[in-house]
């Protein structure tokens, strides 16, 4: 009796390939024709190029073509390639690593995993051409804007585990970040706010008629008359909650370009990164159980004490 061996798409250029499902329900043809009406964001001319380049993969391994026949319940897999990306230069550092666990040090302005115009110049992909794991995956995240520690699983069997740390709140995460002084304000302090999505949505809001849903331990490690550096302990993990708890405080981090007013900036300028840094991570690995404590190799600086005046918003390193 013959066991049926389940089709593994390659890592090409550090690049998972996508699998999508065939309903039976649709008027398509072919599969190409399928594809342009279920991503209608996508061009039809970049689809005909990813066929050509032989990117399109059937269940079971077979290459497609844009005459490949549709067929219903079944599945299908591509690979995501484009034409241009703005490149990012500034490059990550690997902390740690065992069996199960990658611990990296994340630069600015570098998404953690492909998304919008970003594949090739994100986290994700350049560890997995470095490392060539191919199930390496992000266990919690930080924005584009913000640097510092970051966790990998490298195994599929052992990422829930790691997973369930953050979801039960069980790691501690500690944050730096550059933001004014105001000698007005008395630290430390527990800063407790209801954050949900604001407008546009990529924001997030503060509304004071729900109960609290998010807290940061916020303590003032040092200043100058114009700035100070802020150690940040949040004790919940919502989106921008440091920056939003921050803005809050009328002491907006640096180079937020979001908090307290959007500015949109080039893709291409890394002038001003948002001074935000994930400096440590603590946690039983529920694995080992052994304590781990990583710290980011970066470190931010108030702009009076940084050497270089061209760049006084720059991250310096240790």
């Amino acid at each position: 009796m013959s066991s049926i061996i389940e089709f593994t798409p390659p890592l090409i250029n550090g690049v998972s390939a996508s699998k999508v499902f065939l309903p039976h329900d649709v008027s398509a043809s072919t599969i190409f024709d399928y594809l342009c009406q279920h991503f209608p964001h996508i061009q039809v001319s970049e689809w005909q190029q990813r066929f050509a380049d032989e990117l399109i993969y059937a269940a079971d391994g077979t290459k497609l073509t844009v005459e490949s026949r549709y067929t219903a319940n079944t599945h299908i897999f591509y690979y995501r390639f484009l034409a241009h990306e703005v490149h990012v230069p500034f490059q990550h550092e690997i902390l740690f690593e065992n069996d199960d666990l990658l611990v990296v040090d994340k630069p600015h302005f570098l998404t953690m995993t492909p998304t919008g115009q970003y594949v090739q110049e994100t986290l994700l992909v350049r560890l997995k051409k470095q490392t060539g794991y191919e199930d390496l995956t992000p266990i919690h995240r930080l924005d584009r804007e913000t640097a510092g520690v970051v966790l990998f699983c490298k195994k599929a069997t052992s990422r829930g585990v790691y997973q369930q740390l953050f979801a039960e709140r069980k790691v501690q995460k500690t944050y730096h970040a550059i933001a004014k002084y105001r000698p007005e304000l008395d630290f430390p302090q527990i800063l407790q706010l209801h954050l949900e999505k604001g407008q546009p949505f990529y924001t997030m809001q503060i509304n004071a008629e729900k109960p609290n849903n998010t807290e940061t331990l916020i303590e003032l490690l040092m200043h100058d008359q114009q700035h100070a550096k802020y150690k940040l302990s949040p004790k919940t993990g919502k989106q921008h909650q440091l920056r939003v708890h921050l803005n809050y405080l009328n002491i907006p981090i640096l180079n937020d370009s979001f908090y307290p007013h959007i500015e949109h900036k080039a893709e291409d300028d890394f002038s001003q990164p948002l001074q935000l840094l994930a400096k440590e991570i603590y946690f039983i690995d529920p694995i080992s159980h052994r304590e781990m404590h990583f710290s980011s190799n970066f470190e931010l600086a108030l702009p009076t004490q940084r050497n270089d005046k061209n760049s006084i918003f720059s991250l310096q390193k240790y």
